[in-house]
């Protein structure tokens, strides 16, 4: 959309949810004191004011502008005002459509139909209802961002070489190390997966979240991921710096040849459409990487006909793919990739919210975008893991969908 339409529209559409809001505010403090309800004025409202000119600041300024703590600051206090009004609002709403029909039926009846007010204590109720996902989301941020947690997969592959067998390969994803706010709490899940001690380090794509130095503080953090067959990894759609607007296509192209740089001087082998064949007494396992291939609003970046090329003779053929819809789009569709064994995605974060219960169906809003969007899934023989990330994108944390470590045993 147009900037010029969205910051109008988007104001409207703030400034009018914010007085719905706000009159139930004023019937919950009509009985306060002038001091307390005078105070409770100037701090709602400018507080919307602040969020109007924070995204007017944001439209207008280059991304460069804004300092990474602010931004993030921002973003977290936006969404957890807007999703609490969201659920103020949907109190509200039952409340308004009750006392219309009751205004109706008054005068249907003939009685008194003037307008009937709104009850203090169901205003107190809902600013309470808006409460509890302000301080669900504000814990997601304190506790829930980097809540790493180390899930260990047995993985079944028919076909794999006993010298493969047993073989541990870990995997991270979604790393966006331009959304990150505390060193300390990173450093300590690089730990836990260099604790693991695995044979292989899968990285699936989103390093960064627009520009190559946003990974320039996490770098020495980073490189020192290592394993005995080394670290693979593959571009995922924000690495390519499609969502910011650039000062000209060349400065967009030297971005992603920082990226990739980046890449090399980690000591990751970035995988440009290309495979890796691994060699255990005359048994070969190919990994193939792919660049950023997805459907729908995602770019397909990839070619993976060219990565699949030579890897005929390797009984094992693993896939990196940063967008889990490449996997039905291309590599179960296509009849030419029937032998690849399993794909390695992450993109969808689990949404950073939902519920993960071992012994339960887990759920995310996820699964209302994504067919497979976190964890193993099979089709005819071939398997797909969906890494739930290892970072956060948007807001800065996560609330029943813990950042992910995988570590797979092959068997």
């Amino acid at each position: 959309m147009n900037k010029m339409f969205f910051v109008p529209l988007i104001t409207i559409i703030l400034v009018g949810l914010d007085y719905y809001v706000w009159m139930a505010v004023k019937t919950a403090l009509r009985n306060s004191r002038k001091s307390i309800r005078q105070t409770a004025a100037y701090v709602y409202w400018g507080f919307t004011a602040f969020v109007l000119l924070g995204i007017i600041s944001y439209n207008a300024l280059p991304l460069h502008a804004w300092k990474n703590e602010f931004r993030i600051t921002f973003m977290a206090l936006v969404m957890i005002s807007v999703i609490s009004k969201i659920f103020i609002i949907l109190f509200l709403l039952l409340e308004d459509i009750t006392r219309f029909f009751r205004w109706g039926t008054n005068k249907i009846r003939k009685k008194d139909p003037s307008a009937i007010s709104r009850h203090e204590f169901l205003s107190q109720a809902a600013l309470a209802v808006g409460a509890v996902p302000a301080a669900t989301f504000a814990f997601g941020i304190l506790s829930g961002a980097h809540d790493y947690r180390i899930e260990q997969v047995s993985l079944k592959i028919p076909k794999l070489p006993k010298e493969f067998r047993g073989m541990r390969i870990a995997q991270v994803s979604d790393i966006h190390s331009g959304s990150f706010f505390n060193k300390t709490a990173v450093q300590g899940g690089v730990d836990m997966l260099m604790r693991e001690k695995t044979d292989l380090v899968f990285f699936t794509g989103d390093l960064v979240n627009n520009e190559s130095k946003e990974v320039e503080d996490y770098f020495n953090m980073f490189s020192k991921i290592k394993a005995p067959y080394g670290v693979f990894s593959t571009l995922g759609n924000h690495d390519y710096g499609d969502y910011v607007k650039w000062k000209s296509p060349e400065a967009k192209k030297q971005n992603l040849k920082d990226l990739m740089k980046a890449h090399e001087l980690m000591g990751w082998n970035l995988m440009m459409d290309e495979n890796h064949i691994i060699t255990e007494s005359g048994e070969k396992l190919a990994i193939i990487g792919v660049q950023n291939i997805g459907i729908g609003r995602f770019p397909w970046y990839g070619n993976l006909s060219k990565a699949y090329e030579g890897t005929d003779e390797a009984a094992t053929k693993l896939l990196l793919s940063h967008d889990p819809t490449h996997w039905n789009a291309e590599v179960t569709k296509n009849n030419k990739f029937h032998d690849i064994d399993v794909a390695f995605a992450g993109h969808t974060h689990g949404a950073q919210f939902g519920v993960k219960i071992p012994g339960f169906e887990k759920w995310s809003p996820a699964k209302y975008i994504y067919k497979q969007w976190a964890g193993l899934y099979e089709e005819n023989g071939q398997q797909l893991y969906v890494n739930r990330g290892f970072g956060y994108l948007g807001y800065p944390g996560r609330v029943g969908m813990p950042p992910e470590i995988t570590v797979f045993t092959l068997s």
